[in-house]
């Protein structure tokens, strides 16, 4: 292991730098609020999980089992982000990082190389799904009173259960490296992660989550109980992982230990094997990449004609710069197979709505109709966080080796930066729009609820978007071979964090006024006077806290940007 250790060190000094630069005050001041940022959003998840299984824990005679069908659903979900992640890193590392000629050229065996690149890459797409996994593994060890079998457990089916999942994505780009292109590759690869993701995702909607809600689709009880303890497939990774802590909680140290066996066994063979038919393909697969594809079938004809402009009206540098955004979005392919996997998201998510036995709940229909409607409004904005995370935050990183122009170019700074915001906001205030609308015309909510939550997402969408322009200029990344792969950095993670707490709040602010008029109008009652004082209150802290955090973060990121372009 030495030749490895040796090619990993670089890694280590660049982290050991990192942490050098950040002794300055301002700087370690900053990593201190960061640091404490993430510990409050890490102490929230785990306060939601472990509210959730405690609640499950006091149900009578199904409640475990409600418990461990959550963890089994959780592990598939982890387990499909692992390989969606475990794909776009792969690429980047093997065939497409910059260093890959010199480390090449090193007096070190092709196969040390590829073993340091896969510990790398396994590093790099696994440490972010475990730093959110694990408030949702402590919660249980809490609730159920787990010892320290739980824990070592935990630890010892953990790594593992990265490894597969990494080794398996690196599987799949080694097989396809040595037959495309790198730019080709790419786009396969993209392909490959959304169907594995997809595939994942629509093996989860067949189990019919909705149908434990309503126990009278089963012929007798007994068949429902069946129906909840069913496991997974036992040849999945998940069911050994789910196995093993089952078995842990319930002190079964055996079967606890033989279920950690089968994932610590089948892993070492998985890395075996890869490392195995890495020998003939990587380095085959590594010159393919090299290489550069032809132009592809056009019409010159067509792109000779001078279309009218609908930006003709904007100052000719704007108007560049826009044209420029749009031609980059439009000729990247590793944007489309994303778009189309947002598009599937969204019918899936849609479809989940529409599926709920609302008529069949205890609680009045109009009630539970308007209640998801509100908690909608916190999810939609998730998953306009999420849109953001991936094409927002590295829309100043993607400009890469390019980024003299911007520095050289006839624009302020702001102007810029405006038209990165703008470029972006629209598109994904219109996506928010749609979910919103979409699901509430399913839940078929008062007129109150349409309203409000149409306007809530106007003004969510205006800080979402700038805390990710703010967070991309303060930790850019122009060395990056892959823009997604900078969601998964520390400033990625500082951006999902400050978006989940944004969004928290304002959804908090919202929360009493939105009861108190809903039952006043159940009941029939007027408002009084500091009723009404309360609710004007409550929303118009809502509409300035959603003000300052799209005004404070765009003021930051002309401002830190400026100073780079100055520097």
């Amino acid at each position: 292991m030495k030749d490895v250790l040796t090619l990993l060190r670089p890694r280590f000094l660049a982290m050991k730098n990192r942490v050098a630069s950040g002794q300055r005050r301002g700087k370690m001041l900053a990593r201190l609020f960061y640091a404490m940022v993430g510990l409050i959003f890490w102490a929230g998840l785990f306060a939601i999980f472990y509210r959730v299984l405690k609640y499950f824990k006091n149900v009578e005679v199904f409640g475990d089992l409600l418990a461990f069908k959550l963890l089994a659903m959780s592990l598939i979900t982890f387990f499909s982000l692992l390989i969606f992640s475990g794909l776009l890193t792969a690429l980047s590392k093997f065939y497409l990082s910059r260093d890959l000629p010199l480390v090449h050229s090193l007096p070190v065996p092709s196969e040390k190389i590829f073993l340091a690149r896969w510990l790398e890459s396994s590093a790099d797409s696994s440490w972010m799904v475990i730093a959110y996994s694990l408030p949702l593994f402590l919660s249980y060890g809490v609730v159920y009173k787990a010892g320290a079998l739980f824990y070592t457990t935990l630890l010892l089916n953990i790594l593992p259960f990265c490894l597969i999942a990494t080794t398996l994505s690196i599987l799949l780009v080694l097989a396809f490296a040595p037959i495309l292109p790198a730019g080709r590759m790419r786009s396969l690869s993209f392909v490959l992660g959304i169907l594995v993701f997809l595939l994942l995702l629509i093996s989860f909607r067949l189990m019919r989550p909705e149908k434990f809600a309503n126990p009278e689709s089963f012929a007798t009880l007994l068949v429902y109980f069946k129906d909840l303890e069913m496991t997974n497939d036992p040849y999945l990774p998940t069911t050994w992982f789910f196995d093993s802590i089952r078995s842990a909680l319930s002190g079964a140290t055996g079967k606890a230990l033989f279920h950690t066996a089968l994932s610590w066994s089948f892993c070492g063979s998985l890395v075996y094997l890869t490392t195995w038919i890495a020998g003939p393909l990587y380095l085959k697969g590594l010159s393919r990449a090299q290489t550069v594809y032809g132009k592809r079938p056009g019409f010159p004809a067509l792109r000779r004609l001078r279309w009218p402009s609908p930006l003709q009206w904007l100052p000719g540098p704007v108007r560049a710069f826009v044209l420029k955004e749009i031609k980059t979005f439009l000729r990247d392919q590793t944007q489309w197979p994303q778009i189309f996997l947002l598009a599937a998201l969204i019918v899936l998510y849609l479809y989940n709505f529409s599926v709920l036995p609302l008529e069949r709940a205890p609680i009045q229909i109009v009630y539970l109709q308007n209640l998801f409607s509100f908690l909608n409004m916190g999810l939609a904005a998730f998953v306009l966080t999420a849109v953001s995370a991936r094409f927002v935050f590295p829309a100043i990183s993607i400009e890469g080796g390019a980024f003299w122009i911007v520095k050289s170019a006839p624009l302020s700074v702001g102007t810029y930066l405006w038209i990165k915001f703008f470029i972006y906001f629209i598109p994904l205030l219109l996506l928010s729009e749609l979910l919103i609308i979409a699901t509430n015309i399913l839940l078929r909510v008062t007129p109150f609820m349409m309203t409000l939550s149409v306007i809530t997402m106007l003004f969510l969408a205006p800080g979402v978007v700038s805390l990710a322009l703010c967070l991309g200029t303060l930790y850019p990344d122009f060395s990056s071979e892959n823009p997604a792969q900078s969601v998964t950095s520390l400033g990625g993670l500082i951006y999902m964090t400050l978006c989940a707490g944004f969004i928290a709040l304002v959804i908090a602010l919202e929360a009493g006024p939105v009861y108190t008029i809903f039952m006043g109008g159940m009941r029939g009652a007027s408002l009084s006077m500091s009723q009404w004082i309360w609710l004007a209150g409550s929303f118009s802290a809502a509409m300035i806290l959603c003000f300052m955090t799209f005004a404070i973060p765009m003021r930051i990121a002309v401002r830190n940007l400026g100073e780079k372009l100055d520097g």
